[in-house]
């Protein structure tokens, strides 16, 4: 059974002399191409930016929950940009929303990196943070160093151990028993 050779496509060796030219299998072309493009999709990381949105006046159980989410995008390793929205008279006080964000900042600066920092657009203060791939390994290499650092706890006792104990407790209870009796 013959192949379908695609005679238009030849491949001709410049430097060559005299002109060498291959005939190819157009199909096994094909697919060695899709081939390379899958793997390198693959290798490619593709950068998602999400956003959390905060308010000046928010509560302190408000600001926890939301920033854990921010260090759960970050450690994903994904972009997080951060909004401060601003609703009527509160965009005369951007210090309240630069403190929020510097707090921020301040809590993810073992793993994350300002990207932009903080800007007053109209009504919205806005800062990007993204993973900081340096710092998050160092901060592993500390973390693995003190837990090899930290002693070992002991294995819990095995059954047998546990009823030696209780003999020898019930053991010595008896003898005070006879001793005060």
């Amino acid at each position: 059974m013959a192949r379908n050779l695609d005679l238009d496509l030849v491949e001709i060796a410049p430097d060559a002399r005299p002109p060498v030219v291959r005939i190819m299998d157009y199909g096994k072309k094909k697919y060695e191409d899709a081939q390379r493009a899958k793997e390198s999709r693959k290798k490619s990381t593709k950068v998602v930016v999400k956003e959390m949105k905060y308010r000046p006046k928010i509560s302190s159980g408000d600001f926890e929950t939301k920033t854990r989410k921010v260090e759960k995008f970050l450690h994903e390793g994904h972009k997080v940009k951060i909004t401060i929205m601003f609703r009527g008279r509160e965009v005369t006080h951007p210090e309240l929303g630069r403190d929020i964000l510097d707090k921020i900042a301040e809590r993810t600066d073992g793993y994350a990196k300002v990207e932009a920092m903080p800007r007053l657009e109209s009504r919205n203060m806005t800062m990007v943070l993204g993973p900081d791939a340096k710092k998050a390994k160092s901060q592993k290499a500390t973390e693995t160093e003190q837990a090899a650092a930290a002693p070992e706890r002991p294995a819990p006792p095995t059954a047998e151990e546990v009823e030696a104990v209780r003999a020898q407790r019930a053991a010595a209870a008896a003898e005070s028993e006879s001793d005060n009796g």
